[in-house]
């Protein structure tokens, strides 16, 4: 073998597989840089890393995207798959799989379009599901004592919110600072609706009776926020009235939808919050006024009757003359009868003073103890014997009682027992009497499909016949043009027992 000779190329430099993935990372972060990617999200994976895995996609292509934990936070829009987006970010390789891929520092709608296609598609899912029912928004009250305001505590929204309070009526006001812009906007949010809605009443937080999430106004993109599904949730889910006042009247989020009244600024948020207080003075006073003048006038109206019927009964002297005269008359009357009542009744008495001596009176008192006496002693047995008779009737009620139970006991199982040997005996009957005992006896049932044969006629007009019999039935095919068989002479006829209804003919 000729050492000059040399194969082709094997003097070329071996390249390590690291030293090639290094080359074409170094290729493409050299050539592309930082780029802006226009196109579909597909597939979306969100590990537990808090990393953020999806795909770019168009009608030919595809590129892997992938956006770190700490850029995710900075999103204001996060990747939802189907979503038309414009990722910025460094195009590279991943070695480890022999790809490249875009990492991506911001994701944004590609125009408001395709965001406003998401949001409309996220507000009727949500509205399937009952979250935006007039029949749940609840009234708000006249005059709260608390109100409880989600905002931000920097922004100018707080400052008009509580100006227009403290001008309208003062309250009580609990601010929970949130974030009104960015990724931390709707966790935020949704933390404090529901924050408030865990206070206790009475506790030494106060529970508001009104809340207020107010946020100015922006774009869409920094609204985002109060269009995210939890802060919904947790809007629709309050228990307190709830009014939302995110940015201007001409700004619409998914939160009014939810929320039991929409203001279409943070001050029109605190007017409705509460009423003006030097108008509630003003009808205070007038009503007073008025309650004051209607029960004067009802007074007066009052008085002037009393005087109009006074007039029509009269002077009192004139009422009592009568009977001050009846008085006198019956008193001067009054001392003659006495005395004559007194004289007639002293001399009835005298008559009866003669006989009544002391005595007969000795006498008779001694009588009467006696007679009470010989009762004394007989009602002490007569007590024994009541009492007796009664224990006697008792106990021969409580013997009743006894005697009526235990027959009550005794006659359901006696009926059932009755009812239980009726049962059975018909249905010894039922099976004695039924068709097919009969069968057993020699006889048979002939049908015609579901019908029931009864003539030989009926057989006749029939091309097939079925014949059961007790241990089954026979399908037999007739000759409806053969000449009638010759029928064997008939036999004396037995005697047949009663036949159930509706069962067919027995030959």
């Amino acid at each position: 073998m000729d050492l000059l000779d040399e194969t082709p190329g094997s003097n070329a430099h071996d390249y390590s597989v690291s030293e090639i993935s290094g080359a074409v990372k170094r290729v493409i972060e050299g050539e592309f840089g930082r780029v802006r990617v226009r196109g579909e999200v597909g597939r979306v994976s969100r590990p537990s890393s808090g990393h953020l895995y999806f795909d770019l996609k168009d009608d030919r292509a595809v590129i892997a995207a992938v956006s770190w934990k700490g850029q995710v936070a900075r999103m204001q829009v996060r990747p939802e798959e189907g979503m038309e987006v414009i990722a910025t970010g460094k195009l590279t390789t991943f070695p480890g799989q022999s790809k490249y891929q875009l990492i991506v520092d911001d994701v944004e709608p590609a125009g408001a379009g395709a965001l406003m296609a998401m949001l409309e598609a996220r507000r009727k899912a949500l509205a399937a599901e009952g979250l935006f029912d007039a029949a749940r928004k609840r009234p708000l009250p006249y005059l709260p004592e608390v109100i409880g305001v989600v905002t931000s505590p920097s922004g100018a929204v707080i400052r008009d919110i509580l100006h227009r309070l403290r001008d309208r009526f003062p309250r009580r006001v609990l601010i929970w600072p949130v974030a009104v812009q960015g990724q931390a906007c709707a966790p935020e949010v949704t933390a404090a609706i529901r924050g408030f809605n865990a206070l206790p009443e009475g506790g030494p937080i106060p529970r508001p009776d009104l809340l207020i999430v107010a946020r100015g106004g922006g774009s869409i993109e920094d609204l985002w926020g109060f269009n995210e599904e939890s802060v919904v949730r947790a809007a629709a889910e309050s228990r307190i009235p709830l009014i939302s006042a995110v940015g201007h009247e001409t700004d619409t989020t998914l939160i009014d939808f939810a929320s039991d009244r929409r203001a279409p600024t943070p001050t029109a948020a605190a007017e409705m919050a509460v009423p003006v207080r030097s108008e509630l003075a003003a009808r205070l006073a007038e009503a007073e006024a008025r309650m004051a003048r209607a029960t004067r006038g009802r007074l007066d109206q009052r008085g002037q009757r009393l005087s109009d019927l006074s007039r029509a009964l009269g002077r009192p002297d004139a009422l009592l003359q009568p009977a001050r005269q009846r008085f006198d008359l019956m008193s001067d009357r009054l001392s003659p009868a006495l005395r004559m009542v007194t004289t007639r009744k002293r001399a009835l008495f005298a008559p009866l003073e003669a006989r009544i001596a002391p005595h007969v009176l000795r006498r008779f008192m001694a009588e009467e103890a006696r007679r009470l006496a010989g009762l004394a002693g007989r009602l002490a047995p007569a007590l024994a014997r009541t009492r007796a008779d009664a224990e006697r009737q008792n106990r021969l009620g409580r013997a009743q009682l006894d005697s009526l139970g235990e027959r009550l006991q005794r006659a359901p199982h006696v009926r059932f027992e009755a009812l239980a040997e009726r049962l059975e005996r018909l249905d010894r009957m039922r099976q004695t009497l039924g068709y097919r005992e009969t069968l057993r006896r020699g006889y048979a049932v002939v049908r015609a499909g579901e019908d029931v044969v009864t003539s030989r006629a009926d057989a006749a007009g029939h091309a097939a016949l079925e014949i059961e019999f007790h241990d089954g039935r026979l399908p037999v095919v007739t000759g409806t043009d053969a000449p009638p068989t010759p029928q064997p002479a008939p036999k004396p006829a037995r005697a047949k027992k009663p036949e159930p209804p509706n069962q067919g003919s027995l030959f």
